[in-house]
């Protein structure tokens, strides 16, 4: 998808997303704000600080919020292809974050600017060809010590491949598996690359989601998450 197809979908992103997650018993809220849980989780539990953090495919801004809820002292900068994606996220979410458009080419960021970045189902609207140097794009911004987290819609998973079939805004979307973009991820330089398995279970079986932590290797989970390590 590119700038103008984004541009198209921002007013009515949330509703149609909300449609075609409507099996899953969940709202849109719901996925934006496991992720970013997940993400504070994560630092908190290997006892790192991430004070800068940049939302790559930022689009109307469904992150900002759980941003402010489970990082509060953490300041977001939003960066997106579509310029009118970033006013709608504006327009909600006021003085919450940073809102800048970024040519598609080169990140208007200095290099070592950020502790983590994060991609919220973002890659799979990329052409795989462009997937590598938008990598090391990434890779530049981040502190030595920085990471990229990137989630994505698994297809090995068949209701996640049906949504995204059923998803308006998805219609030129290629899904990626999770070892096919880790090594995409190897291939842009980080050192090391991990896979974790998300949302094994829909809102009527939520009270087994305590047990999705053990399950974060099994591959058929509706999301997955890579973490990649400059070192």
């Amino acid at each position: 998808m590119d700038k103008a197809e984004f541009d198209s979908f921002a007013d009515e992103y949330r509703a149609l997303h909300a449609r075609n997650i409507a099996a899953s018993g969940e709202n849109p809220e719901f996925f934006a704000e496991y992720k970013i849980r997940d993400i504070a989780g994560h630092l908190e539990r290997v006892g790192a600080h991430a004070r800068q953090l940049l939302d790559f495919g930022a689009g109307v801004g469904n992150s900002v919020p759980w941003v402010r809820k489970h990082m509060p002292d953490a300041s977001l900068t939003c960066v997106d292809v579509s310029e009118k994606s970033l006013q709608v996220a504006s327009d909600r979410f006021p003085g919450l974050a940073n809102y800048v458009p970024f040519d598609g080419e080169r990140l208007p960021f200095t290099d070592d600017s950020f502790d983590l970045a994060f991609a919220m189902c973002v890659f799979h609207h990329i052409p795989f060809s462009e997937h590598v140097r938008l990598l090391q794009e990434l890779a530049r911004t981040l502190r030595h010590d920085g990471a990229l987290v990137i989630y994505e819609h698994n297809p090995l998973n068949p209701l996640t491949v049906k949504a995204v079939n059923d998803c308006e805004f998805d219609v030129n979307a290629k899904l990626i598996t999770a070892r096919q973009l880790r090594q995409t991820c190897l291939d842009a330089g980080f050192r090391r690359v991990e896979i974790r398995y998300r949302i094994f279970f829909p809102h009527a079986l939520a009270a087994l989601r305590r047990f999705e932590k053990y399950l974060i290797g099994v591959p058929f989970g509706a999301q997955y998450a890579i973490y990649a390590y400059r070192q």
